[in-house]
């Protein structure tokens, strides 16, 4: 299909600079052999199964402090998103990477823990669940779909910006059907951001797996908190 697209030519010029980029600034090879690639993705699995742990580890702690940290919330989504900018910072440096991707994944689990007190254990239970199967199945299709999936990386950014503006506005709002609207959506925005990191991830576009695990972390993380916000807000009597 390359053969017949026009900006083919100009689209392999832009790889080939990047990969010369990439080994210039970072040491980092443009292009991995087979097994280099599934060596990345193994590590990238890895890590993003240890974040889990680290989330689930955070949400364990916090619920012993409900009411601290309900009342420290904003401070501690600030550090959140503090930590995730120093995560970024960060990713390529061994060492401080794997401590700020912990770090963070563990205040995640904290920062989560009003809203699983507030569902209460059994809408936790069916979250988690529907989350593993919605993750796990479209991260098979991803990785058996002949299909490419890079052309969505835009209209997901923008999707995503339109969803956080959403939130923000319902702040103020507090209308329960506009956030089981903005919850429904979110669902679905991750539900197809986990395809198309999925899909990113085989082809060796992230640089570093740390990079690769906290993409398809935040993706899972967010699908999870879409379905508590929904499930809880439809298994409530008021």
């Amino acid at each position: 299909m390359a053969l017949y697209n026009r900006d083919y030519v100009h689209q392999q010029a832009q790889r080939e600079e990047e990969r010369f980029e990439q080994e210039e600034a970072y040491g980092i090879p443009g292009a991995r052999s087979e097994s280099e690639l599934a060596q990345f993705i193994k590590t990238t699995y890895q890590l993003f199964a240890a974040s889990c742990l680290a989330g689930a580890a955070g949400a364990y702690v916090g619920m012993g402090m409900v009411q601290t940290i309900s009342q420290w919330y904003i401070g501690l989504v600030i550090l959140e998103f503090a930590m995730l900018f120093g995560l970024y910072m960060t990713r390529r440096k061994s060492g401080i990477n794997m401590a700020m991707l912990f770090g963070f994944t563990f205040l995640t689990g904290i920062t989560l823990t009003p809203l699983l007190a507030a569902v209460g254990p059994g809408v936790v239970a069916q979250a988690f669940f529907l989350t593993a199967l919605i993750a796990g199945g479209l991260s098979l299709y991803a990785m058996q779909s002949t299909r490419d999936f890079s052309s969505w990386g835009k209209p997901l950014l923008i999707a995503l910006v339109i969803l956080v503006v959403g939130s923000i506005v319902n702040l103020f709002l507090g209308s329960p059907l506009l956030q089981v609207i903005i919850a429904s959506v979110g669902a679905l925005l991750f539900s197809f951001m986990i395809v198309y990191d999925t899909q990113m991830i085989i082809r060796g576009a992230f640089a570093t797996p740390v990079e690769a695990a906290i993409a398809i972390y935040l993706d899972v993380l967010n699908l999870f908190i879409s379905l508590l916000q929904i499930l809880g807000i439809f298994g409530s009597d008021e």
